[in-house]
């Protein structure tokens, strides 16, 4: 008898494709579905497995008891972005003036959200997730946020999803929102404004070191994708698998228990504390934060950019170190900047052999996702770069 086990389900829901159907050109149309659609599941992945595609839909999932509540957030918006940016992208692409290509701004993407267990049993060679909490996740795409909450673009995330992953939606601002069915009862939840969040994020500030502006540059090549390599570079329980010197790891002021802007990490090197106060944060592509030093002479405060550079194979780590703004720092960071580089090269082998340790993990017994549709290269986004799907 299979046995249940415990997993966080989670479908991204192109909608509006229904009414967009209407009195469209169905080739193009198809043809623009699967590029959005192989954009999200690449943005999702290696998080979360593709488990089957439905038609406008992507049912994705993860395996575990707990998740990490803050990363899960920064996958979901990271996805919506990244849709808005190519549906915007496919729509510049093509010159193409039927109703399927100019119309493409009225699509938008919903995710629904919740933790349960689950059975994974193979079906005519084929893996299907079975149980009851699959039937509400799929139930909760019918919901009436829309009309109650008036947010197009959201992530409904259920309370059983929040208590998984230990965040508080309420800080975060989230909006509470139950959906009540028949045979299931009430289902509790919390609602994220994507289009909301969309809009703070193009508005937001960048602060990023440039490699021009680098007093400290270290770079390495992994085989893990940014998704991984950013776990190990920004979850402060991984820092001390690494980098032998730190000794401890607290967050402060993370906001509903939330990494990002506004939140600091302390390090502590023994009896020396290191303060890192993030200042931009951009799944996965890169963090900053202000590195305060504690030495003999004061404080040096140093711009620290970790910036992950995809590549086919990979990911590129680039580690940047700005130069302080006074004299007197210039010339503390002078004298330690060397020393600490020369500490993080030391510990590259090690972060190394954990990504590697890390993927190979994660790929152990996974059975091959369900394959994409692929567009047509002669089609409407032909000027357009395809998604990277793997």
């Amino acid at each position: 008898m299979l046995a249940a086990q415990p997993a966080t389900f989670l479908i991204a829901d192109i909608s509006g494709y229904t009414g967009y159907l209407a009195d469209v050109e169905l080739d193009h149309a198809q043809d623009i579905l699967a590029d959005l659609v192989g954009a999200v599941v690449s943005a999702l992945r290696p998080n979360f497995r593709l488990a089957k595609l439905e038609g406008d839909a992507a049912f994705t999932w993860t395996p575990g008891a707990a998740i990490d509540g803050s990363m899960l957030l920064d996958t979901i918006e990271r996805c919506y972005f990244g849709f808005r940016r190519r549906r915007r992208d496919v729509r510049q692409a093509t010159s193409c003036e039927c109703n399927a290509c100019v119309r493409i701004p009225d699509l938008d993407l919903k995710f629904v959200v919740h933790h349960g267990t689950t059975i994974v049993q193979k079906v005519a060679g084929r893996q299907e997730l079975l149980g009851s909490d699959v039937i509400v996740v799929h139930r909760l795409l019918k919901n009436d946020i829309v009309e109650r909450e008036g947010i197009e673009a959201y992530a409904l995330l259920t309370q059983a999803c929040i208590d998984a992953g230990d965040i508080d939606p309420a800080a975060l601002g989230l909006r509470p929102h139950v959906e009540t069915y028949d045979r299931i009862g009430d289902v509790p939840g919390w609602v994220l404004d994507l289009e909301r969040r969309w809009q703070e994020e193009e508005a937001r500030a960048r602060v990023r070191v440039a490699p021009e502006d680098a007093v400290l540059d270290l770079a390495i090549t992994t085989t893990a994708p940014p998704q991984v390599a950013w776990e190990f570079l920004t979850k402060p329980g991984q820092r001390m698998s690494w980098q032998p010197w730190v000794t401890e790891v607290t967050i402060e002021g993370a906001t509903g228990g939330r990494r990002g802007p506004g939140s600091s990490n302390h390090c502590m090197h023994g009896k020396d504390a290191v303060v890192e106060e993030i200042l931009d944060w951009r799944p996965y592509d890169y963090v900053t934060d202000r590195t305060i030093l504690d030495t003999p002479d004061g404080p040096v405060k140093v711009l620290h950019t970790i910036e992950l550079e995809p590549v086919p194979d990979g990911t590129v780590i680039h580690l940047r170190f700005g130069a302080p703004r006074t004299k007197r720092e210039l010339a503390q960071m002078t004298h330690i900047g060397p020393a600490y580089g020369e500490a993080l090269q030391s510990a590259f082998p090690t972060l190394l052999a954990l990504l590697d340790a890390e993927v190979a993990g994660r790929s152990e017994g996974r059975p091959p996702e369900p394959e994409l549709v692929t567009r047509n290269p002669k089609g409407p986004l032909a000027g357009l770069p395809p998604v990277a799907t793997g």
